[in-house]
């Protein structure tokens, strides 16, 4: 079946927040929210959920355990027991749940910036500290520095670690080897890490990203792991994800902080939408990867023609662009603000990322092609008039 990415509903007045942040004309690339509709099969799903009539409190019944332990198993590898699971209404959730109850307060939390503008939230809200171990970068790709992770980790105020695998934003895929390092560091400091994987299933056409509590016994034992269909198939409104907990003590700690802080019930529709997501949603995901990899291949030559000074983080992961602007200016907040301000074109400026990202902005691809075009030129414009201001 072929499916039709390339008309896109009207989002403008539906409460959405991408869009109506927004003033008419504008033109939203900036959160990590795709302007696809959900797959068909999810669509009937919660049709036919909806045509029930009645809402009340739902269980967490067999299918969607096995919808998981069936989508891991098949599509990524990884075997997953049916205890290790536990439902969440999302992975920001469990994350800030996680950092309140593994944690003390003035604690110290591991994350490799740049990264995910949010975990800084769920860190600094809880009352817990940041500790920022920057990747290495080299050749417009970044990298881990081993040497400064070990390093942070050995803090004794450091016991917990926040993983982004696959990376948001600057879209690396993590090795098998670099991952068994991190779980091997992580168990010899006593350090519990919180993997982030809710961009796994959004790879290039070919790659295949490595779940970390299937690498080594070091990285099941110490691995926090979320996951959740909400990113690759379009689903973060109806507050659906799972954690997954391979060791038994830990998995209580989890458990108990979850439903403490009541994100552990789903409502009507989280359950159902999995499940289709999971058993049915295969084919169109495939189709999703083609199209935003075609999107991505199509923005690389456009910039690379008109802006060669701004240059492309490599990518294998995600519907985003990491953009250095390095080369035009040392403040993207700066020049994101005059480029929406001159041509609509909404994007997100890289400081909030941490570590380098002031020389950065974030691009998100997910969109139809007309749209993405209409974007780059927009970008181009501003970005020209910019320097000409400059």
């Amino acid at each position: 079946m072929r499916y039709d990415f390339d008309t896109l509903p009207e989002r403008f007045g539906t409460g959405s927040l991408k869009w109506d942040e927004c003033s008419p004309g504008e033109l939203p690339m900036w959160v990590a929210d795709m302007d696809f509709p959900a797959a068909p099969e999810i669509r009937r799903a919660i049709e036919e959920r909806a045509a029930h009539g009645v809402f009340g409190y739902n269980i967490i019944p067999d299918e969607w355990y096995a919808a998981y332990i069936g989508w891991w198993r098949g599509r990524h590898g990884f075997e997953m027991e049916r205890d290790w699971l536990i439902f969440c209404t999302g992975v920001v959730p469990a994350i800030s749940t996680c950092v309140r109850k593994l944690t003390t307060p003035a604690e110290k939390v591991l994350i490799q910036t740049p990264v995910y503008n949010i975990f800084f939230n769920s860190i600094l809200n809880n009352g817990r500290v940041p500790l920022e171990c920057p990747l290495a970068r080299e050749n417009g790709e970044y990298f881990i520095d081993f040497e400064r992770l070990d390093a942070a980790m050995s803090d004794p105020q450091v016991s917990l670690m926040i993983l982004c695998n696959p990376h948001n934003p600057v879209g690396r895929i993590w090795s098998r080897d670099e991952l068994a390092k991190i779980g091997e560091l992580a168990a010899r400091h006593g350090v519990t890490v919180i993997s982030d994987e809710i961009h796994c299933d959004l790879t290039d056409p070919g790659t295949e990203y490595v779940p970390f509590a299937g690498v080594s016994e070091d990285c099941r034992r110490v691995s926090v792991t979320c996951i959740a269909p909400t990113k690759a198939f379009n689903l973060a409104g109806l507050q659906t994800a799972a954690v997954c907990v391979p060791d038994p003590r830990l998995r209580h700690r989890v458990w108990r902080a979850l439903n403490t802080d009541e994100v552990a019930e789903p409502n009507t529709f989280a359950v159902p939408a999995a499940v289709a997501a999971f058993e049915k949603g295969a084919e169109w995901l495939d189709g999703l990867r083609e199209y935003i990899w075609q999107n991505k291949l199509r923005a690389v030559s456009r910039l690379g023609e008109c802006l060669p000074e701004i240059a492309v983080t490599k990518s294998r992961a995600t519907y985003l662009l990491w953009l250095d602007c390095s080369g035009i200016t040392g403040d993207t907040g700066d020049l994101c603000g005059f480029i929406r301000a001159e041509t609509g074109l909404y994007l997100s400026p890289g400081a909030q990322f941490g570590a380098d990202g002031r020389y950065f902005i974030r691009l998100n691809l997910a969109t139809s092609r007309a749209r993405l075009d209409d974007g780059l030129e927009r970008f181009i414009e501003g970005v020209k008039k910019y320097k000409k201001r400059k």
